[in-house]
């Protein structure tokens, strides 16, 4: 299976502190790679770092033959890499149909796109003129997946895309990512919860002191409990 991005030898700092130190991570076409390990373990810095949004002092980071380290935060999503940070960061006065909007103008999408995400996201539908910071917090999550979905990423970046969510809410968040790998969109998801990323993930990286320890297929990870009690510290 051919790569859909490769990370390599990558340092990335807040301002003078390191958080990644020599980070390697190889994200494969068409599935779904789940970060675990503990808060503080350098797995959201991973994914900032793709977006260009932290320091990146050394190391590679290549998608379509195209170093992303060195283009400006901004170009990032035109490359078709889509992110959807921890606390969704909707433009709370805007609609609905606003907020997707703002999605569609990053890389000139129109409304084959739009439809074909509120085809994954039925309830947006009904939603359209509603202000996003009226939502529930499943839709808004649903709406900020659906706004990232609107350049027609093929890599897309979820941190914690369940936290603080209703069982149902949880269950169509995970739908909404197996239906995208079926569409050949490649994953990486930051999650804590260790029963959602067994029913999800193909492959699972261990993240410990900004370094990624081991990357296995998930059936390891189901069949042996102690890397997730070596990495996370629960049974």
């Amino acid at each position: 299976m051919a790569d859909a991005l490769t990370i390599s030898g990558l340092d990335a700092y807040y301002g003078e502190v390191q958080v990644l130190r020599g980070f390697e991570l190889t994200l494969k076409k068409g599935e779904v790679l789940c970060l675990l390990g503990r808060n503080g373990a350098g797995k959201t810095t991973a994914l900032k770092s793709i977006m260009g949004l932290v320091s990146v002092r050394a190391g590679h980071i290549i998608k379509d033959g195209k170093d992303l380290t060195k283009l400006p935060a901004h170009e990032v999503p035109k490359t078709g890499v889509a992110y959807v940070p921890q606390g969704r960061r909707l433009f709370a006065e805007l609609t609905v149909a606003e907020n997707l909007e703002i999605g569609l103008m990053t890389r000139g999408k129109g409304d084959v796109t739009r439809e074909s995400v509120l085809g994954l996201f039925p309830v947006l539908r009904e939603r359209l003129s509603q202000r996003s910071g009226t939502l529930s917090g499943g839709e808004q999550q649903m709406l900020a997946m659906a706004r990232a979905l609107c350049i027609e990423p093929d890599v897309l970046l979820l941190d914690e895309p369940t936290e603080g969510l209703m069982p149902s809410m949880i269950a169509r968040i995970r739908e909404a990512v197996a239906e995208l790998r079926q569409r050949g969109v490649s994953t990486i998801l930051v999650e804590q919860r260790v029963d959602a990323v067994l029913s999800l993930a193909d492959r699972v990286a261990f993240i410990e002191n900004g370094q990624n320890r081991e990357t296995v297929p998930v059936e390891d990870v189901r069949a042996d409990p102690d890397y997730v009690r070596r990495y996370v510290g629960v049974s």
